[in-house]
């Protein structure tokens, strides 16, 4: 079969999210014999060109940066792709009305709906209406949703019918050892520090866990990952103003080996995120067997099971914190239910399968003819 996989800025995966899985997504299916076409956002500067990044088919279209230059690229890969035979994977909802072009021609097109865009705090009133809007256009015009998470399946039934929608979580790779070289270059050492990756958004609880460990001195620091400057947004300056001694700021880190390092060595995984399904850093901190602390909601509840903790505010944090200060004991069960929960729901080579399985059924390669 053929996919064409839109939505993303593109491979190689500069990016964390739905650019590592369209990158993990498409060498898994070009291993099993399809034919993958990513379509890839590239400067304005630059001209619109095919080529070919291991054995994968790209398509790069310029297009500005920014929120308008996001849609301009989603429409001209959606009108490109409208003139190649398979079957389409849309990797978000952001311009989804747009995916109506696909429902007019009787292409398939899968749509993997991300999460609930539109409840983030970050956006004005105008952006919260485009994704709302684009959630219930995209919903309507898919030919089938994807959730990656079961609370996602159950808030797409506003927009259409359950047969229409299948779960898959993200999956991801198995961590089962780590270079201590990689964390030693920040001046750390292996279960020596607590570890948070997340955007600086106000629905990351960031702030609030930043508060909560700085309320007393915890004898190791709370690593942040992600870019905080102070002539970056208020948001970021509040949590620079609101980080103790103990916080230490490593910045946007991209590389995978060290990433997974910096995963592998922490004492324990602080998830704070609030909207959306199944987050991929925190099912990356499953598959490194990492100690869950996060934020109480039903989407972190169940990705990380019972055999995490969970806070409220940054008060029901420190008292997390103090907690295992005593009960060294207690990392070690959370460590396990972790790799046990990984082993359940989200090894890579079970989400990827569900995917080619779904993406078959829908292909045009493999319908019966009439």
């Amino acid at each position: 079969m053929h996919v064409l996989i839109l939505g993303t800025r593109g491979i190689p995966s500069k990016h964390s999210g739905f650019e590592t899985f369209a990158q993990d997504l498409s060498f898994f299916l070009r291993s099993r014999g399809h034919d993958v076409t990513v379509y890839c956002q590239v400067g304005k500067e630059e001209h619109f060109l095919e080529d070919e990044w291991n054995e994968i088919r790209r398509v790069l279209i310029p297009a500005r940066e920014g929120s308008l230059g996001t849609i301009v690229f989603d429409w001209l890969a959606i009108r490109h792709s409208m003139r190649e035979k398979g079957v389409v994977l849309t990797l978000g909802y952001n311009t989804g009305v747009f995916n109506a072009l696909y429902r007019l021609r009787s292409i398939p097109n899968l749509m993997n709906m991300d999460g609930i865009e539109w409840r983030r705090e970050k956006w004005s009133r105008l952006a919260r209406a485009w994704f709302w809007f684009n959630e219930w256009a995209g919903a309507r015009v898919a030919t089938h949703l994807i959730a990656d998470h079961p609370e996602i399946g159950k808030h797409l039934l506003r927009h259409t019918s359950p047969e229409k929608i299948t779960v898959i979580p993200y999956g991801a790779d198995l961590v089962s050892s780590a270079p201590v070289d990689l964390i030693r270059q920040y001046r750390l050492i292996s279960k020596g520090y607590y570890l948070l990756i997340a955007r600086p958004e106000p629905e990351n609880s960031i702030l609030e866990i930043v508060q909560g460990y700085s309320l007393r001195l915890r004898g190791m620091p709370l690593v942040l990952l992600g870019k905080y400057t102070q002539d970056g947004t208020s948001y970021q300056r509040k949590v620079l103003t609101a980080a103790g001694p103990e916080v230490k700021f490593l910045g946007a880190v991209f590389e995978r080996d060290v990433v997974r390092s910096l995963r592998f060595h922490a004492r324990a995984y602080i998830h704070g995120h609030r909207v959306g399904g199944t987050n991929p850093s925190l099912v990356e901190s499953l598959a490194a067997g990492n100690a869950v602390i996060a934020s109480d909601n039903l989407f972190n509840r169940w990705v990380a099971g019972e055999g995490a903790l969970y806070f409220r505010s940054a008060d029901g944090l420190g008292e997390i914190l103090e907690s295992l200060e005593t009960d060294c004991t207690q990392l070690i069960a959370m460590e396990e239910a972790s790799r046990r929960r990984y082993r359940e729901s989200f090894t890579q080579a079970s989400v990827l399968r569900a995917y080619e399985e779904l993406l078959l059924q829908f292909s045009p390669e493999n319908a019966v003819p009439s």
